[in-house]
């Protein structure tokens, strides 16, 4: 094999395992065999090194050698596995029993292709080992049928994202179906991750019941369970304290289902509700949820800790101890003290964080337990008794079965505003989802865990309402002397006098408890795993946030440490805000806040899965099937009437912030793409758009000018780009053609396509790009003129730049332009050609603008997915100037697919690509750049637009040039020559620009032509009432009287001169008929009859020439109607002459056409 061609990789240290590596069979090769001990594919011995290298030697934990054709899986299967087992799982990924003659073989790069030139003796295979390869197939090389194919069999890694660390390689479509292009090497990288076992190098996974269900239960139980359920009971009764915590189970219980739906709709990251959200909706959203939400666990945190603080206070008051004072500052020192041995929990390590949390639900479990047994032991003495706790009791439960609201503290109580008291309650649903990264499977274990955890705390909430409703009465004295007579007058009390009952008390749960004490345990323990849960929460998903790059200046937190990636510096922050709270002491306004911030991301993951579910996208395919789009829209519907009840003030405080922060991630335009049903629905929108525009009849009055400028790439005419977008920005449609003169591959096609994005997006034009590849020019453009567009957005006018070279280019070319105009009015398309004194290509004063490099610039390297002869032959064809390798494409890791990189080969492509300077030299061609989106330079700054070759700053007098039609005009003139009735474009165009910002102070000069000089007055009074019906402000008016009148000499005589070098006099033959052979021959030439029988029109454009140079040398811009063109009787010189006569030495000069359709109307 030829050096230039093939290119053996070298060591194993130096290399990726090749997964497309075949055992050759040519007997030329072969070496001795290997030793019965040498495992196959070990290679032939010592002494085969270099290129002849036969298998990379790879040695595992157990010191034998493996076989080049394996993952590196194997290793792992190694330590995990039973001999046995391991050694057929790892004839599943490689052939281990190859036949023992084909052991020792040397291997080349799978894809390699002999040059044509060049007879290998490689290629001479033995008959004998020829048919042992045919005999043994079947049997000993079914297990590795992937040595026969260059495709790849369906596997997960070939779908695995592309920066996974346990991503494959899948053939492109080009290496598939060109047989000329080498396959790639493998994008194998080191396996060292088991993803079945719970274990990966160390990381600790949990499992549904310790990673979410303990969690979310602990989460939920809180301290409204000790504190707050009874005061409800005594407030809304049984009856409707059933239909208050079915009413908060109703909306976490439809959240969970959403959760599950989304969770379960592909990998779940690290991030919980913010990874779900914004991978559903978008950045936006996810974004400012993913804060708030991080915020509100840290405040959270805080507030459980005070929780602890006042529990802690009430026992030690029993025994009369204090710290300071007995209150706030005994929170504080308390809180500190707490929330800093939280944080040193956390940050030893999630696995202590597990066993914690064991131990807290142990002790919270024996707590509700304790309760329980306490109801049915009923008063232990005469104390309890007279403080109402009764046993159960018929008569109670039915005086406690209904409401009674009361008025407390000011605030008269109803249904909801006990509800607002009660919802914290509900929520924690999500502590399980905000650790999803440290999860074996999320998608199983979110919606088990969660879904579990909501019904456990729903039925103990429940039992407790009953239990406490059946036993405790709502007033009590707690005199002890009233129930020594047997009597219950320590029940009769005014409401508001007692102290003690379920209204009047929140001890009720220590109360009728078995072991009082117990329940100030289950308190601390609800409170501390709260606060536990959200210290973690916080910082997870903080961090994950801060890895997108959503928000400025955070990027610095998401940096992890230890194997499992731990957010130390979320953790030190989280403690930082949370201390600061505690310290505040005041958490009453700050609680609304927290339930606010939380009940917006369950609205918005309902949201989502209504939005998913009604985009309907091809990618939305849930496993988890028990949920509904309808429901879910009622799930945030109620989320958001529940935001409102418990306090409308930080509902629009919440609502505020989430917008805010999403205006901020909306300006930003991060670079992500994460498949968001936004985009579906995006799709969906713009298809239904199109589809009813179909259906809607046109009408002069909605006449849009929708335009198809033949531009090429936009950067190489950006003037012609400017002025079609002058006329259509947020008005019509805009398409920049792009003809690409012969075939070209896919990749080519995307580069381009890249580059026109990269300009559009950087000079804030709103455009389409559409490339077609043909024979020539005209062709192209037929292609372009016939399929660009959609229904009822297709374009209606072409827009070409004027042929500066008819007279010196290839007669071919000349023809071909002049039927492009034949052709769009054949299609009823309106023409526009536009001259500038400067010419329109800037693609020689301009250099490699757009961030784009050089490929002489960039150092060429082998890609991840790039094989060897990619870089030998870039290298050699930068070398020889040929033009290489644009190098790699900017590349959307979001797809599974990989796109590898751009090579060209020389003799195959036809680089004429419409006059542009050719991308694939190594001189011009372009790279994307890194990241559009970091460019700090002003838009409205022309000097950060363009620039010179080398990035050097251009002259003036250049900008000025480029951005004729950007900049701002002051006192600009617009000359309008509307010589013929086209349908009123020529007279719309410029009306259009002169509404644009940049040119609003402009004026409209409108030239006509008279009819009869006679009747010249009365036609410019007609002409004047004409243009005030259109509503359409003009300067000033001039009508041309004498426009048959003969031109000068000197217009003649220029007009001669143009001509020359195509007017052909016509010869007679012996039968004395003229010879018109040479002319239907050449169509590009002139004869006596042409110039004869248009010689009226001629003279008309000269005597027009001189018009203009008298009138409308000065003028910003001149718009003229441009002469029709007639078939079979104007030739292209011909015609060409007329235009060069009008547009010579003027300035930017625009031949407007329309198609003879009215663009106006005067009718309202």
């Amino acid at each position: 094999m030829s050096d230039t061609i093939s290119f053996e990789m070298g060591s194993a240290s130096e290399r990726p395992p090749n997964r497309f590596q075949v055992n050759p069979v040519n007997g030329n090769s072969r070496k001795a065999q290997a030793p019965e001990g040498t495992t196959p594919g070990s290679g032939a011995g010592p002494g085969d090194e270099g290129p002849h290298e036969v298998y990379r030697r790879l040695t595992n934990a157990e010191g034998e050698l493996l076989e080049d054709d394996t993952f590196d899986a194997t290793q792992v299967l190694n330590q995990h596995q039973p001999r046995m087992q391991r050694q057929s799982i790892k004839s599943s990924f490689r052939d281990k029993d190859k036949p023992s003659r084909f052991k020792d073989l040397q291997t080349t790069t799978r894809f390699q292709v002999d040059p044509e030139n060049e007879v290998s003796e490689e290629s001479n295979d033995s008959q004998e080992e020829r048919e042992l390869l045919e005999n043994e197939y079947d049997t000993k090389y079914g297990k590795s049928f992937r040595h026969f194919t260059r495709e790849a069999l369906p596997r997960l890694d070939n779908y695995r994202n592309m920066m996974s660390i346990q991503a494959a390689y899948r053939p492109t479509l080009d290496e598939l179906h060109n047989a000329t292009l080498t396959g790639k090497n493998t994008h194998s990288l080191t396996r060292n991750q088991d993803l079945e076992s719970g274990i990966m190098n160390g990381i600790l996974k949990f499992g549904w019941i310790k990673g979410v269900l303990i969690r979310c239960l602990l989460n939920i139980w809180g301290v409204m369970l000790f504190l707050r359920l009874s005061w409800v009971v005594g407030q809304a009764g049984i009856v409707e304290g059933f239909v208050l915590i079915l009413t908060t189970t109703a909306v976490t219980t439809i959240t969970a289902l959403s959760m599950s739906a989304i969770s379960t709709n592909g990998v779940i990251k690290g991030g919980g509700t913010y990874y779900m959200i914004s991978r559903s909706l978008g950045p936006e959203f996810g974004g400012s949820i993913g804060l708030i939400f991080s915020l509100a666990n840290a405040v959270a945190c805080a507030m459980y800790v005070v929780g602890f603080c006042e529990s802690m206070l009430a026992m030690m008051g029993t025994y009369g101890w204090a710290i300071v004072d007995g209150g706030v500052q005994d929170v504080r020192i308390i809180g500190c003290v707490t929330i800093l041995l939280l944080l040193i929990i956390v940050v030893v390590g999630m696995e202590w964080e597990a066993k914690a949390q064991i131990g807290l639900l142990i002790i919270l479990l024996v707590a509700i337990g304790d309760f329980v047994i306490g109801t049915f032991i009923g008063p232990k003495s005469d104390e309890e008794l007279a403080k109402g706790f009764l046993g159960y009791n018929s008569t109670l439960f039915k005086n406690n079965l209904f409401a009674d609201y009361r008025l407390e503290k000011g605030v008269q109580h109803d249904f909801f505003s006990v509800f607002a008291i009660f919802f914290p309650a509900a929520t924690g649903i999500l502590a399980g989802a905000n650790i999803s990264g440290d999860l074996k499977d999320p998608q199983k274990s979110i919606p088990k865990g969660t879904i579990l955890a909501i019904i456990i705390t729903t039925g103990t909430y429940l039992i407790m309402v009953l239990q406490c409703g059946a036993t405790v009465a709502r007033d009590a004295t707690g005199n002890v002397t009233d129930t020594l007579n047997g009597s219950f007058a320590f029940l009769d009390c005014q409401p508001g006098e007692c102290l003690y009952g379920l209204q009047n008390s929140f001890q009720i749960i220590e109360l009728v408890s078995g072991f009082g004490p117990l329940i100030y345990a289950g308190c601390f323990a609800a409170t501390l795993s709260s606060a536990l849960a959200s210290l973690v929460s916080a910082p997870k998903v903080f961090q994950a946030l801060c890895k997108d790059e959503l928000y400025p200046k955070i990027v610095w937190f998401a940096k992890g440490y230890g194997k499992n990636n731990e957010p130390v510096r979320g953790y030190v922050l989280t403690f930082i805000i949370a201390s600061a709270f505690i310290l505040i002491g005041e958490l009453n306004l700050i609680a609304p806040l927290i339930s606010n911030f939380f009940l917006a991301a369950y609205m918005l993951i309902n949201f989502s899965t209504f939005h998913a579910s009604l985009a309907k996208p091809v990618g939305w395919r849930p496993t988890f099937k028990y949920y509904n789009m309808w429901l879910s829209l009622l799930g945030a519907a109620l989320c958001v009437a529940v935001m409102f009840l418990i306090s409308w003030a930080t509902a629009l405080i919440t609502f505020a912030v989430v917008l805010a922060l999403y205006l901020i991630v909306a300006y930003r335009k991060p670079d992500v793409n994460w498949g968001s049903t936004t985009q579906a629905q995006t799709y969906k929108n713009a298809l239904m758009s199109v589809q009813q525009l179909n259906n809607v009849e046109e009408h002069v009055k909605n006449y849009r000018p929708q335009i198809l400028v033949l531009s090429g790439l936009p950067n190489t005419r950006p003037v012609l780009v400017d002025l079609a977008y002058m006329l259509t920005k947020n008005l019509s449609l805009l398409v920049c053609g792009h003809v690409v003169r012969g075939s070209s591959s896919q990749k080519y096609r995307t580069y381009l396509q890249e580059r026109a994005g990269n300009w559009f997006r950087k000079h804030r034009v709103k455009g389409f790009y559409a490339l077609v590849d043909g024979e020539d020019f005209e062709s192209g453009t037929r292609a372009l003129m016939q399929a660009s567009g959609i229904g009822k957005l297709k374009p209606n006018i072409i827009l070409m730049g004027y042929k500066t070279d008819w007279q010196t280019c290839d007669r071919k070319e000349l023809q071909q332009y002049f039927n492009v105009m034949h052709k769009a009015l054949d299609m009823y398309l309106s023409v526009a050609i536009l001259r500038v004194p400067q010419g329109l290509d800037c693609s020689q004063v301009l250099g490699s603008q757009d961030g784009w490099k050089t490929v002489a610039d960039v150092p060429r390297t082998l890609q991840p997915n790039e094989s060897s002869g990619d870089l030998q032959a870039a290298d050699s064809h930068a070398r020889n100037g040929l033009g290489g390798s644009i190098d790699s494409l900017s590349r959307n890791v979001s797809q599974a697919s990989s796109t590898s990189d751009l090579s060209f080969i020389a003799g195959n492509q036809s680089k004429d690509v419409s006059g542009m300077p050719d991308p694939l030299d190594a001189k011009t061609a372009n790279l994307l750049p890194n990241s559009l989106r970091k460019s700090k330079l002003k838009h409205d700054d022309p000097a950060s637009l363009y620039k010179g070759p080398g990035g050097a700053e251009l002259p003036k007098e250049v900008l000025q040039d480029l951005t004729q039609f950007t900049r701002k005009r002051s006192h600009a003139v617009i000359d309008v020559w509307w010589l013929y009735d086209d349908g009123g474009l020529t007279l719309l165009l410029p009306y259009i620009i002169s509404t644009r910002r940049t040119w609003q102070s402009c004026k409209l000069r409108v030239y006509a032509l008279a009819n009869k000089k006679a009747e010249l007055e009365f036609e410019q009074r007609s002409m004047a009432s004409l243009l005030s019906k259109f509503r359409i402000d003009y300067s000033d008016l001039t009508l041309i009287p004498d426009i048959t009148k003969k031109p000068q000499e000197t217009s003649t005589q220029f007009f001669n001169e143009l001509i020359k070098d195509f007017v052909v006099p016509e010869k007679e033959n012996e039968n004395g008929h003229s010879s018109r052979a040479t002319l239907n021959e050449d169509e590009v030439l002139i004869s006596d009859d042409d110039l004869l029988a248009v010689q009226d029109k001629t003279n008309r454009y000269l005597r027009l020439r001189e018009y203009l140079r008298e009138q409308s040398t000065k003028s910003d811009l001149v718009v003229m109607t441009l002469p029709m063109p007639r078939k079979n009787i104007v030739s292209a010189p011909l015609y060409m002459a007329w235009l060069e006569s009008l547009s010579r030495d003027m300035p930017p000069f625009l031949f407007v056409r329309g198609n003879q359709t009215s663009v106006l109307t005067f009718y309202s």
